[in-house]
């Protein structure tokens, strides 16, 4: 763990110049302000003040003023800026003017979500696997929706043309000192996938935030456009952000039944267990667009069905083949536009209810769900996810446990924003309709 004094002494000595102070807002977009470096002890120290009533969310005009604080475990130097005069950044967490926690920082949510986990002798362990796309841009350097080529899954350069964005990209993560497992095309054309080395829920969470600026730089400076919308090409595959996770206690894998054996301990199955349980009601959070719910459609792999299955990959949660310690639950409905503090505090405070009231888990299924019929689906009595950002929204407010651990102020902002964005998208007149209406009637 850095300290303060080795931080400083790292920048004195290595020519940086500027500070980027980041934080998230509560629907996952990255902030940041800059600062001298000369000013980065007093922002260590007392916070560095913004206006929050601008970042939406978070407060109103009347109480704007609050501090950013600094992570030193979050210290990094931004490779792709000059290297004379370098420029570094730290996540920040956010308090109020008088130095009380800020209820809206979701950064703060998740730590306070782990640290509960810690307190009962657990550590939650990620590994996400991140899916985006890379567009062309026009004449004018504008974002396009044609697909950067027409490679498919696995394939190889010369068909794969953004093998050297992807390697880049990794290359910058690792210079960053993240560890990168595997990247690859994805099954749309332009679509790729970087998979991440597990590490702690919050180390995971700040990663995953960094990726997604990370690609988006990579992408603009190889003359592409990066997007981690989750369905930008109709008929075509969507982008998942699917979350492998573990859970920890005395250095074991609790959710390991043995090195031989082939199924998940009576922990792992209370923790999936809780998972099912939540998951209609947190599902508004870790698929939070309109746009995400395109994605929910079946034939493109994107899970439909509240279920799980060993090695299956059709259900909403797989266990990939167990390996004594390696052993993992994947969580595969969140998308890449979530905000990953919230998504995962909310998949961790699941887990832990289904531990704390011994939940039950159904039987697996085993067929390939994508292929129910509604008759199938009522004879396994296994539910649908929400089909929409409306009925998302609808079952957030029937499950109270989301608000707990959300709290109050996140918790009303964010379901306020997101009516208002589906009241929107609802009255709006869509090409679709121009194409099918306009001259048939």
């Amino acid at each position: 763990m850095a300290t303060k004094n080795d931080v400083l002494k790292f920048i004195e000595q290595n020519d940086v110049k500027f500070i980027r102070l980041q934080f998230s807002d509560i629907f996952g977009r990255m902030k940041n302000i800059a600062i001298n470096s000369q000013l980065l002890e007093r922002a260590l120290d007392e916070g560095v003040i913004f206006d929050a009533s601008a970042i939406a969310g978070f407060s109103e005009v009347e109480s704007s003023d609050m501090l950013l604080f600094p992570d030193l475990n979050t210290f990094s130097i931004i490779p792709w800026r000059p290297q004379h005069g370098k420029v570094a950044r730290f996540i920040c967490d956010i308090k109020n003017y008088d130095g009380s926690q800020f209820m809206g920082d979701p950064r703060y949510i998740l730590k306070r979500s782990a640290e509960k986990a810690k307190k009962q002798g657990y550590t939650f362990n990620i590994g996400s696997e991140c899916e985006f796309f890379l567009f062309n841009i026009d004449a004018d350097g504008m974002p396009t929706t044609k697909p950067h080529d027409s490679a498919g899954y696995f394939d190889v350069a010369p068909a794969d043309l953004g093998e050297n964005c992807r390697r880049e990209i990794c290359m910058v993560l690792e210079d960053m000192g993240f560890e990168t497992e595997a990247s690859h095309h994805e099954n749309a054309a332009g679509q790729h996938e970087v998979d991440f080395r597990y590490s702690d829920v919050m180390t995971a969470a700040d990663r995953i935030m960094t990726f997604k600026t990370v690609v988006k730089i990579v992408a603009q400076r190889n003359g592409l456009h990066a997007t981690f919308m989750p369905k930008p090409i109709y008929n075509d595959y969507g982008s998942g952000m699917h979350i492998n996770m573990s859970l920890f206690k005395d250095g074991k894998n609790l959710f390991s039944a043995g090195e031989d054996s082939r199924d998940i301990s009576d922990t792992a199955k209370m923790f999936a267990a809780g998972i099912l349980e939540h998951v209609k009601g947190f599902t508004a959070v870790a698929n939070p667009l309109v746009n995400s719910y395109k994605r929910f459609v079946p034939g493109f792999e994107a899970p439909i069905h509240i279920a799980w299955s060993h090695m299956n990959r059709s259900p909403l949660l797989r266990i990939p083949a167990p390996k004594g310690e390696a052993t993992r639950i994947e969580l595969r409905s969140p998308d890449p536009s979530c905000n990953p503090y919230l998504t995962l505090a909310l998949i961790l405070e699941a887990g832990l209810d289904g531990l704390q009231k011994k939940m039950e888990i159904p039987e697996p299924v085993d067929t390939n769900t994508y292929n129910l019929s509604p008759e199938q689906e009522k004879e396994l009595k296994i539910q649908r996810l929400p089909s929409n950002l409306y009925l998302a929204l609808e079952e957030m407010k029937k499950d109270t446990y989301i608000k707990e651990v959300l709290g109050e102020h996140i918790y009303s902002k964010y379901i306020s924003a997101k009516e208002l964005e589906w009241a929107n998208y609802n009255s709006t007149v869509h090409p679709w309709e121009i194409d099918n209406y306009l001259t048939a009637y």
